[in-house]
C-alpha cells in the first residue's frame, strides 16, 4: 500500500509560501540544439546528429522520479523492456528487436556490461545521480566494439558544483528513499559528488508466490577534476552496492549482495590548434554474491583507450581512437566453476563530412578478440536538407557480439564459437519546421546471424552444447512527433516490427510487434502536471513445450510537481494509474497502482 506523506512536509510548506513558476522546457536552450556524445564519441548537437538517438535529460529525470533508468526508458520508441519482478529484479533492454545481450551501456563513457551473462545491471543505477541518458538506435560495433548491435545506452552522472541539490522521498511498498548531489571549487580544482540511498520492502517476485521480496541499494559517485596544462585532468568513480532479495525456482526465499564500481582517470587536452587528445584508464568492478549457497559472477575488466579528435578541415571533421581490454570473469553456479581471461584490441577512424545541404558520416572499426577472432564493422550515413526544415537520410552499419565467458564455458559451453554479427538499413525524415515542433519517420531492417543457442543433442543422457545456429531479421517502422513550448511539452512516439526468428519463423521473445508512448506536460505556473503513457501489444515467453503469449497492457504514470519559493519542490508520480495487471515476463509480478512523494530542496 502507498506509504503516506511524512508529517515534516506539511510544516515545510507552510513556512514557504511563495509560489515560483515551475518551467516545462528551457527555451533559451532548444532540445535540438542539446549536445550528445554517444553518437560520434564527439560533442555534437542533437540537431547535426545522422544516427537515430534519444535523448533523456535532466529535467525528465526529475519528474519522473524514476526508480532506475528502466523506468525511463520503457516509455520511448524501439525500445522493450522485460524485469523478472520489482525494484532491482534482473532487466533487459530490447532495442529495435535485438537481443538483451545486444545492448552496450556505458557509465560516463565506461562499459558496464559484466564478462559473463552480458546484461548491464542497469537496475542498480540511481536516477538521482543521473544528468542525462543518451540512446544511439543501431549498430555502433565500428566506434565501440562488440556487444553494439541493438544500440548504445549512455548513462552520464552530475556534476554537483552547478547543481545542488538534496532530496527524501517516499512511496509504494514501503519504500524510502534519499540524496544529496553538490560540488566545491573551480575549473582549477574541483570536486563533484552524489550519493544516494534506496530500501523498499518490494511485492512478491513471481505471481504463484505471494513473499514480499525488497531491494535496497546505495550509489555513490565522486569526480576529482583540474587544469593540467591546457588540458583536463579527471578521477572518477561510482559505486552501487546493495542486496536483492527474490524466490528461486522451488519459490524459496534467497538474496544475493552485489556490487557495480567503475573507476577512471581521464585526461582531455588540445594538441595545439589541431586537435583534441582523450587519454583515459578505466577499472569495472562487477559482481553478485548468493547468500544462501557459494554462488557468484564476477567481472574485473581493465581498459585504456585513446582518441584524438581533429578539428574541421574544410568539410572534414575526422577522429581516430584505440582501446584495449582486459577482462578476468568468473562465476560458480550449482557447483560448476568458469574461470575467463580475455583480452580484446578495438581500432577505429571516423569523419563527420558538412558541404552545403550534404552531411555524412563514415566509421571504419577493426577488433582482434582473443577468442572470438577478427572483426571489421563499419557505418556509413548520409543525410540531405531538401529544405532547411526537412531532411532525408539513409544509413547502413554492422555490429558484432562476441560470446562471453558463460557461453564458452558455462553450462553447454563451447569454446569455439563464432560472434553474432548483424547488419542494419534504415531510411528516414525528419521536419522541423520551428524551433518548438518536430517530426520524424524511419524505417529500417536489422539481419542477425550465427545467434548463439543451447541445441539440444541427447536427451538420455541429457546433452547439449552453445553453438551459432539462428537467425533473425527485424523489419521495422518508427513515427514520432514532439512539440516544447513555454506552458506545455508533448511527445508521441509509435513502434511497428516484426521480429522474427527465421530459424523457427516466430517472433522473437520478449519483443512486441506495436507500441505507442506518449507525454504530455504542462505547467501552471507553480504547478506542473504530466502524464506518461505507453500502450503495448502481445508479446511471446519461454515456456514448455511452446512459447507462451504475454497480454497486451496500457500504462499510465500520472505526475506533479509543486515549486515552493526559490529552493523547495513537493513533486508526486502515481504509478500504473489504471492499476493494469501485466507481464514483462512470464510468471514474473509487475507493480500495481501506487504513490510516490518526495520533497528536493536547491539552494
Amino acid at each position: 500500500m502507498p506509504k503516506a506523506c511524512p508529517a515534516t512536509i506539511l510544516p515545510a510548506l507552510l513556512a514557504l509560501p511563495t509560489l515560483v513558476p515551475v518551467a516545462v522546457a528551457d527555451t533559451q536552450v532548444p532540445p535540438e540544439r542539446r549536445v550528445i556524445v554517444t553518437a560520434t564519441r564527439t560533442p555534437t548537437p542533437l540537431d547535426e546528429v545522422l544516427a537515430p538517438v534519444l535523448l533523456i535529460d535532466r529535467a525528465e529525470i526529475d519528474r519522473s522520479l524514476a526508480l532506475d533508468p528502466s523506468e525511463l526508458l520503457r516509455f520511448r520508441a524501439g525500445i522493450d523492456l522485460s524485469r523478472n519482478g520489482g525494484p532491482g529484479q534482473t532487466t533487459g533492454l530490447f532495442i529495435r528487436g535485438a537481443e538483451s545481450n545486444h545492448t552496450l551501456v556505458l557509465l560516463d563513457g565506461v562499459r558496464i556490461n559484466p564478462g559473463t551473462i552480458g546484461i548491464a545491471q542497469i537496475q542498480n543505477l540511481s536516477p538521482q545521480l543521473l544528468e542525462r541518458i543518451e540512446v544511439v538506435k543501431g549498430p555502433r560495433s565500428a566506434l565501440y566494439g562488440t556487444d553494439a548491435i541493438g544500440g548504445v545506452v549512455n548513462v552520464i552522472t552530475r556534476r554537483g558544483r552547478d547543481d545542488w541539490s538534496a532530496e527524501a522521498g517516499v512511496g509504494a511498498h514501503d519504500t524510502t528513499s534519499a540524496s544529496l548531489v553538490g560540488g566545491f571549487g573551480d575549473q582549477a580544482l574541483g570536486l563533484d559528488f552524489g550519493v544516494s540511498w534506496l530500501d523498499s520492502d518490494g511485492f512478491p517476485t513471481r505471481t504463484d508466490s505471494d513473499v514480499d521480496r525488497g531491494y535496497d541499494d546505495l550509489g555513490v559517485t565522486a569526480r576529482l577534476s583540474g587544469r593540467v596544462g591546457a588540458g583536463e585532468l579527471a578521477l572518477k568513480h561510482f559505486n552501487a552496492s546493495g542486496t536483492t532479495e527474490y524466490v528461486d525456482f522451488l519459490l524459496t526465499p534467497v538474496d544475493q549482495d552485489y556490487r557495480n564500481a567503475t573507476t577512471a582517470l581521464e585526461y582531455v587536452g588540445a594538441l595545439g590548434e589541431a586537435a583534441t587528445l582523450r587519454l583515459a584508464a578505466s577499472r569495472l568492478d562487477d559482481r553478485i554474491e548468493q547468500n544462501q549457497s557459494p554462488d557468484y559472477l564476477r567481472t574485473e575488466r581493465d581498459t585504456f583507450d585513446l582518441q584524438v579528435d581533429f578539428a574541421a578541415r574544410g568539410v572534414h571533421q575526422p577522429s581516430v581512437g584505440a582501446s584495449f581490454a582486459d577482462e578476468d570473469a568468473s562465476s560458480e553456479s550449482y557447483g560448476s566453476v568458469l574461470s575467463a581471461r580475455t583480452e580484446s584490441w578495438n581500432a577505429f577512424v571516423q569523419d563527420r563530412i558538412s558541404a552545403g545541404r550534404h552531411d555524412a558520416l563514415l566509421a571504419l572499426g577493426y577488433t582482434d578478440h582473443e577468442t572470438a577472432g577478427n572483426a571489421t564493422t563499419w557505418n556509413l550515413e548520409y543525410g540531405y536538407a531538401l529544405t532547411s526544415a526537412v531532411q532525408v537520410y539513409a544509413s547502413t552499419g554492422t555490429g558484432f557480439r562476441a560470446p562471453d565467458a558463460t557461453d564458452r564455458f558455462g553450462f553447454g559451453g563451447n569454446p569455439d564459437l563464432d560472434p553474432e554479427r548483424s547488419s542494419q538499413y534504415e531510411a528516414g525524415v525528419r521536419w522541423r519546421p520551428d524551433l518548438r515542433h518536430r517530426v520524424e519517420a524511419a524505417v529500417f531492417r536489422s539481419d542477425i546471424e550465427d545467434l548463439i543457442e543451447f541445441e539440444i543433442l541427447s536427451f538420455d543422457p541429457f546433452v547439449g552444447e552453445n553453438r551459432n545456429v539462428a537467425r533473425a531479421r527485424v523489419d521495422g517502422l518508427e513515427l514520432a512527433y514532439g512539440y516544447t513550448g513555454e506552458d506545455w511539452q508533448a511527445r508521441v512516439e509509435a513502434t511497428l516490427q516484426d521480429p522474427e526468428d527465421r530459424s523457427t519463423g516466430q517472433t522473437l521473445l520478449r519483443r512486441a510487434k506495436e507500441s505507442l508512448s506518449a507525454s504530455l506536460v504542462r505547467g501552471f505556473g507553480p504547478l506542473q502536471l504530466g502524464l506518461d503513457l505507453l500502450a503495448t501489444g502481445e508479446r511471446l515467453d519461454f515456456g514448455f513445450p511452446a512459447p507462451v503469449e504475454l497480454d497486451p497492457y496500457l500504462l499510465a504514470n500520472l505526475t506533479a510537481a509543486w515549486r515552493i519559493g526559490d529552493h523547495w519542490t513537493v513533486s508526486g508520480r502515481v504509478e500504473n494509474l489504471l492499476d493494469e495487471d501485466y507481464e514483462l515476463a512470464d510468471g514474473y509480478e509487475t507493480a500495481g497502482r501506487g504513490l510516490y512523494l518526495s520533497l528536493r530542496y536547491t539552494p
